[in-house]
């Protein structure tokens, strides 16, 4: 299985908007074949701070997340409007 954790910095005027955005593509991604968990988490001490946590089966099915007409049409307004940072594991 593959884990991501993806940090999202993103300022108090933009936090609303974004959070809609990540939860769209949140929604969209558990549907898809392999996604095993998908989530978003906010920050208890920093409100400023929100984190996306997903895993998923195999690479295959990272690689079809990523490649699916949500993401690429979501993420980038993600990263508009956030500083994000992207952590993966396998296990």
């Amino acid at each position: 299985m593959i884990r991501l954790n993806c940090f999202i910095r993103v300022t108090p005027q933009h936090k609303g908007e974004l959070l809609a955005i990540a939860k769209r593509l949140t929604e969209a991604s558990r549907k898809q074949d392999g996604c095993i968990a998908y989530d978003i988490f906010e920050s208890a001490t920093n409100i400023d701070v929100l984190m996306i946590c997903e895993t998923w089966r195999d690479q295959l099915a990272l690689d079809a997340h990523k490649a699916s007409s949500v993401f690429k049409l979501e993420s980038p307004k993600m990263h508009a409007l956030a500083e994000m940072k992207l952590e993966s594991f396998e296990f």
